[in-house]
């Protein structure tokens, strides 16, 4: 077991960054027209990176799976993004965003990185109104901002409740500019299959191209991980269905760590699941309880329509367990209240597996003060109603319609059902403070690295990571990289190493299309996610995991000898990609039940039940488990833990408290 180093500059924590770039290596305008970079990934941290990279004149590859950089799952993203702009001036700073972040990941973040990512917060808001971002505005023109989980103060800015579109669209824009310059090479529909290293360095990447099956290799002087979360390891999640493992799981195979695999996001506020035949859940924004108050019956297995329920039979159990911050606690904490309560016999629904989000409230609050505006001094209900609503839609619309599609239900007259769901994940590959992993020259960017978050994420700060990394951060530690590798030139393709590398994958694909057995990928990711829900999901316990580990193996075992891929190798297959993700995922299935194994305590989104305090919070071991858990790959079913220390300067280590 080696101590990692995390490379955390010294000096104030307050002038670490700014000492960083002022001290780091640059490299000349004329040399950076030599290095070449490849991205992998057009999210909000890879198209972000990719045309800021461009822009300094680098030459730069990206590739994404997709059919464009548009259809990156960070379009999906919905309620906001944070930064320390104090524009309602009600108290907010830097340091205030830094210790919100800190305390809402359950002490288990990097305070360095968290302190730059709150620093450079509000750089990022400017840059998006720069490129035309169409960000919520007050009356009197200033950008308006909303509450989210985990905080007292507002500084989530939004674009209606399409956020992560419209900063991926204003990326996009950027990142587009840059290959119509002639910048930027984009390769849509390819998907990396291998990182290829020469001697020890990051030096290029196998891809496949999806359309045409072919393999190609393509070199870079350095590789970006920018490849999002691995939430679809349990199958049902609110991750695109495309959204998968095996670029970080890859480079992880060729010496990248793991950091915290079992760290994983559940998200409060989706959509019930309804029956076996979906494939996906959808997630209604956070930003929706900013506004609606969480409820179930106060009598259990309680049948009523909700509006027959009077108010003095409703238990708002968010309000009442956490009075200081109600419905706005973070995402581990209202998801297993929602889960406590469902258990305890008042869910309600079909399946008892929701609860209700009420806007009815919210709707009579806004009408009233919208009839004060316009003067309406005695509004009958039915027009303070009116207004609320109108209010309410301008904010909310377009998620009120999803949930009308999806459920058949009109919010605006009858409380959402909500439940939690697998939606993010704050492990991922383990980099040091310039984004580096533990390959030289390959970095892991936004939500494919573990960096800033801890053991659970505050809502609208996925958003803030993948731009700052993007953005601000990576053309200053990259720089300092690459300084020291302007001598090198474009190493051929057909180097050995590339050859070996391209002959594996092919290996590997030949492999999974000559098992011809019964059973499709599908319900061998369906089996793999129950397991992973069922016993490393929103509590966990030393028996399931270790059962879990045990079914994981058997089930890859008959993976790989009874899985059955139509189609052909060098054709439009999209069963074939999917198989390959789905055998990467029934690998990381397995290092994750590790993980959670071995930390026994519980701490932010990993609950386990034997560590919980009376009132059944998390109970976290400091002495023990102060550190991040960076696991390399030895061979199948074998890792070994490596440790980064985590210290703490700033903000000491307490009982989280919401109350």
């Amino acid at each position: 077991m080696t101590q990692l180093n995390s490379k955390i500059p010294k000096g104030p924590m307050e002038a670490k960054w700014d000492t960083y770039k002022s001290t780091c290596k640059l490299v000349n305008p004329a040399n950076k027209r030599q290095l070449e970079i490849i991205v992998i990934g057009t999210g909000l941290a890879g198209a972000s990176a990719a045309a800021s990279l461009g822009e300094l004149g680098y030459k730069v590859k990206t590739f994404c799976f997709q059919d464009s950089p548009r259809r990156a799952h960070s379009i999906a993203a919905q309620g906001g993004i944070n930064a320390a702009k104090n524009y309602q001036n009600d108290g907010d700073s830097t340091f205030r965003l830094f210790y919100d972040t800190v305390k809402g990941g359950d002490y288990r973040a990097r305070e360095g990185n968290v302190y730059r990512l709150a620093s450079v917060s509000a750089n990022i808001i400017d840059q998006c109104v720069a490129q035309g971002v169409p960000f919520a505005r007050e009356y009197g023109g200033l950008l308006s901002n909303r509450s989210f989980g985990g905080t007292q103060v507002q500084r989530t800015f939004y674009a209606a409740g399409q956020t992560g579109q419209q900063l991926l669209i204003g990326a996009y824009q950027a990142l587009e500019r840059q290959v119509a310059l002639g910048n930027v090479t984009q390769y849509s529909r390819h998907e990396m299959l291998e990182v290829v290293t020469i001697d020890g360095k990051a030096r290029g990447v196998i891809v496949r191209n999806l359309v045409t099956g072919e393999l190609e290799r393509h070199f870079g002087h350095a590789v970006l991980l920018c490849s999002g979360g691995y939430g679809n390891v349990f199958y049902l999640s609110t991750n695109a269905m495309g959204s998968n493992v095996t670029a970080a799981w890859k480079a992880h195979k060729q010496g990248a760590y793991f950091g915290n695999p079992c760290f994983t996001q559940i998200h409060p506020t989706c959509i019930p699941v309804s029956g076996d035949h979906q494939s996906k859940l959808t997630l209604m924004s956070e930003s929706l309880r900013n506004d609606g108050r969480i409820w179930v019956p106060k009598k259990q297995g309680d049948n009523r329509k909700p509006n027959e329920i009077p108010e003095e039979e409703r238990d708002y159990y968010l309000e009442r367990r956490y009075p200081a911050f109600g419905n706005l606690v973070p995402r581990d904490v209202a998801s297993r209240a929602a889960k406590e309560r469902c258990d305890a016999g008042y869910g309600v629904g079909a399946s008892k597996q929701a609860v209700y989000l009420d806007y009815a409230s919210a709707i009579e609050r806004y009408g009233k003060i919208e009839a004060n505006k316009q003067g309406l001094a005695n509004a009958n209900a039915d027009t303070i109603t009116k207004l609320g609503k109108e209010v309410v839609a301008e904010k909310y619309g377009n998620l009120f319609e999803m949930y009308e599609k999806i459920t058949g239900e009109n919010p605006y007259d009858i409380p959402m059902r909500i439940y939690p769901a697998v939606h993010y994940t704050m492990g991922g590959l383990w980099v040091d403070y310039e984004l580096m992993t533990t390959v030289p020259g390959l970095y892991a960017l936004g939500e494919a690295n573990f960096s800033d978050h801890g053991a659970n994420r505050l809502g609208a700060s996925a958003l803030m990571q993948g731009l700052a990394d993007g953005y601000f951060v990576i053309p200053y530690t990259m720089g300092n990289y690459l300084a020291d590798d302007i001598r090198t030139k474009s190493i051929p393709t057909d180097h050995p190493a590339f050859v070996e590398a391209e002959k594996s994958v092919r290996e590997r694909i030949e492999r999974l299309m000559n098992i011809k057995g019964t059973e499709s990928v599908e319900s061998f990711h369906k089996r793999l996610g129950k397991i992973m829900w069922d016993k490393c999901g929103m509590a966990r316990n030393e028996q399931g995991l270790k059962q879990a580990i045990e079914e994981i193996k058997a089930l890859r075992k008959e993976f790989w000898s009874n899985v059955r891929i139509p189609g052909e190798i060098n054709e439009f297959n999209p069963e074939l990609d999917k198989a390959g993700r789905v055998a990467d995922f029934l690998e990381l299935g397995e290092l994750m039940c590790m993980d959670a194994l071995h930390r026994s305590e519980s701490c932010g989104g990993h609950f386990r039940e034997e560590s919980q305090t009376e009132d059944g919070e998390a109970m976290r071991n400091d002495e023990k488990f102060t550190y991040v858990a960076a696991w390399e790959y030895k061979a199948d079913s074998q890792f070994e833990l490596h440790k980064e220390d985590l210290n703490y300067e700033i903000v000491h280590p307490t009982q989280r408290s919401y109350k």
